[in-house]
């Protein structure tokens, strides 16, 4: 049996199109993986080589070549190629979707959580008789 995702079909936030979704899903997919993870935070300092990518991770060459692949299908990082060499820089632009994606959840457990602040110091004030 194939494994299938359950994606949701309602309305998209933002009038987003079914490829902005695709780019949404592949940038959540090579998310998900720690070493992929890693790599972006290696590359927050800078531009790397592939070669020196590959030497920080104690897994093969040509797995890291599937990661730096699967990241730049979701556009995470870009290729330039300088002489024989590949260079590899991080593209902050995809994780803005991101961000935006998760400024509602943000905004719900500030919510959430300053609610509950609120009740159970006002719980608290009751039981010790000190009323606001």
């Amino acid at each position: 049996m194939r494994n299938r995702s359950v994606t949701y079909r309602g309305k998209r936030a933002g009038g987003a199109s079914p490829s902005g979704a695709r780019d949404t899903e592949a940038i959540f997919q090579a998310l998900a993986d720690p070493t992929r993870r890693a790599v972006l935070d290696l590359l927050r300092g800078g531009p790397q080589p592939a070669g020196r990518i590959a030497q920080s991770f104690p897994v093969s060459r040509p797995a890291i070549s599937k990661h730096l692949r699967q990241l730049r299908g979701a556009r995470l990082v870009v290729e330039q190629r300088r002489g024989r060499h590949r260079m590899y820089q991080l593209n902050p632009d995809p994780l803005r979707n991101v961000d935006r994606w998760l400024e509602a959840y943000r905004k719900f457990w500030t919510t959430s959580l300053t609610n509950l602040k609120e009740f159970v110091e006002a719980e608290h004030a009751k039981e010790t008789g000190k009323l606001k």
